[in-house]
């Protein structure tokens, strides 16, 4: 005969079930934002949404992505918007350049640079209540400030 579940028992059980349901949900929620909007996106092979923004004055496009999960901060949903602007080494981003992206990031009203193993990005994180409207503000800053900052490290070569 087995016994009963304990009451921790049955909220891990629970938990199981609805913590997947509920990433889904976030992600939909992205989706149906992006979709509003009318922006095209793709979704890539660790979920997150892809964009690619093209400047065509200037010939040059700008890949951003909208994380596909989300992260609990304080009580906070966070969502992520990151634009890759540089590949560390090939870009020549040392300690002094390491050192003014700080400073660039102390001065942003919205967003930071962070490193992702050899890529620079430029990150902001929201709360994922954020409109439709505010994420796709999010994301045209984001692209903008990470394709002025690939232009100013690589020159006239677009690699992001």
């Amino acid at each position: 005969m087995h016994a009963p579940p304990t009451p921790f028992a049955a909220l891990i059980a629970l938990a199981l079930l609805v913590g997947p349901a509920s990433a889904l949900a976030s992600d939909a929620s992205v989706k149906a934002r992006l979709d509003a909007r009318g922006i095209k996106h793709t979704v890539d092979d660790d979920g997150d949404y892809k964009v690619t923004y093209s400047y065509e004055k200037e010939g040059r496009t700008q890949l951003v992505f909208v994380s596909g999960g989300t992260e609990t901060v304080g009580g906070f949903s966070i969502r992520e918007v990151f634009s890759p602007a540089a590949r560390l080494e090939k870009d020549g981003v040392n300690g002094a350049k390491a050192l003014e992206l700080l400073a660039e990031s102390r001065t942003n009203k919205l967003g930071s640079w962070e490193t992702d193993g050899d890529v620079l990005l430029f990150v902001i994180k929201l709360p994922d209540s954020a409109s439709a409207a505010e994420l796709e503000s999010a994301m045209d800053i984001a692209a903008q400030t990470a394709d002025d900052m690939e232009l100013e490290l690589s020159g006239a070569r677009d690699d992001l």
